[in-house]
């Protein structure tokens, strides 16, 4: 028995034979056809794993309000080395940036994971079609799904933010076919489907600079 608990209790040694891996705290051990001793990582589901997978749409939605704010604040920086704002950052259009941003992240996830499963070949033509899917639906969905949320937070009547709508529509949607069909490309053809929206997301970080300025520049 003694023996037993001084065994026990002694510090374990590895024979050069033996791999330990440190990225998990969960391991167990494995004697190996020489009796020398095996620490075998248990598998286990990293972050990002977890984020791709079981949290994409979380992960999809977070990321676009998120990036929405950056682009924002991006634009506001802009705006106030120029003069146009008296204030350097607007809390409140942060805000409300980031709601819009947020409602924006299911109707990506769930589109472009329609598209996916529609053509999931990998192939110079589906990402072609998947451009064009992109730019007569998605493009004017989401112009519509920016501005009337954003006139709606900032309490102008719907049929002012339909207005604004009609003003500023035209230079945003031509403005969408000189940007996206490049990047959607490179989207479609390279990246797996599950990073088609957070690499839509980063774009978009970019091209909220041209959208912010333009929702809160008077065309009038």
């Amino acid at each position: 028995m003694l023996c037993r608990k001084l065994i026990t209790s002694a510090p374990r040694r590895f024979l050069p034979g033996s791999i330990l891996v440190l990225r998990s705290a969960k391991t167990k051990v494995v004697p190996n056809l020489h009796g020398e001793t095996k620490v075998v990582e248990q598998k286990k589901a990293t972050l990002v794993s977890k984020f791709f997978g079981k949290y994409l749409l979380l992960t999809n939605t977070v990321s676009s309000g998120l990036l929405m704010i950056a682009g924002d604040v991006i634009c506001q920086e802009i705006e106030f080395r120029r003069g146009e704002l008296k204030e350097r950052y607007d809390v409140k259009r942060i805000w409300q940036m980031f709601l819009v941003g947020s409602l924006q992240g299911p109707m990506h996830h769930y589109f472009y994971g329609w598209l996916a499963r529609m053509m999931p070949q990998a192939t110079v033509k589906n990402a072609m079609k998947k451009i064009l899917w992109d730019q007569f639906i998605m493009s004017p969905a989401c112009i519509l799904m920016f501005f009337y949320p954003a006139c709606l937070l900032e309490k102008k009547p719907f049929s002012e933010a339909t207005q604004e709508i009609k003003d500023k529509f035209l230079t945003v949607y031509v403005t969408d076919w000189c940007v996206w069909p490049a990047a959607q490309f490179i989207n479609f053809y390279y990246l797996p489907a599950k990073y088609n929206v957070i690499f839509v997301n980063f774009c978009t970080m970019l091209y909220n600079v041209f959208l912010s300025h333009i929702k809160h520049k008077d065309f009038h």
